[in-house]
């Protein structure tokens, strides 16, 4: 992960979502609190981020974002599905204005030949929609969990600007 470039997006979500009067939840799978941990190591975060969840387990999908069974059941845990309503979920659960998530193959094991080790889905939810995004990302467990990282923060910064 580029830790300058992940602090620089940070920075620009926590400034902008501050003078914009928006909030931030975020639910994470895969990268297990690193989202979130990112943002809380911003100065000022408080004032925007409501709540991080780490959804690992389907019943915690479930249970603390409202994710259906039959999404887990139909698409399974690493979709577009699925980022979509854990998104949704973490935004109307905490309620915040923005809900961002990520789900996915982090490695290096629990691949499969239709998502193989590296297969990510992250969400952003907004006030104007909702919109999800397939990564395949390759290297080491953490490494993956970073690389997700600093793309959602990318992704979420390119959101909020073009807003």
């Amino acid at each position: 992960m580029d830790t300058a470039k992940t602090a620089e997006y940070v920075e620009y979500i926590v400034e902008t979502l501050t003078k914009n009067g928006l909030t931030l939840a975020a639910a994470e799978s895969c990268t297990g609190g690193m989202v979130s941990s990112a943002i809380v190591d911003y100065p000022g975060a408080s004032n925007v981020f409501l709540d991080g969840i780490v959804s690992y387990s389907n019943e915690a999908k479930m249970k603390f974002l409202g994710v259906k069974s039959e999404t887990l059941e139909k698409y399974g845990a690493v979709s577009s599905q699925t980022a979509q309503e854990m998104c949704e979920g973490a935004a109307r659960e905490s309620g915040a204005d923005i809900g961002i998530s990520t789900t996915g193959v982090a490695g290096p094991g629990g691949g499969t030949p239709e998502k193989p080790v590296g297969t990510v889905w992250i969400g952003i939810h907004t006030p104007n929609g909702t919109e999800t995004k397939l990564l395949q990302l390759s290297g080491t467990r953490t490494e993956i969990r970073e690389q997700t990282t600093e793309i959602l923060l990318g992704e979420l910064k390119n959101r909020i600007y073009h807003n």
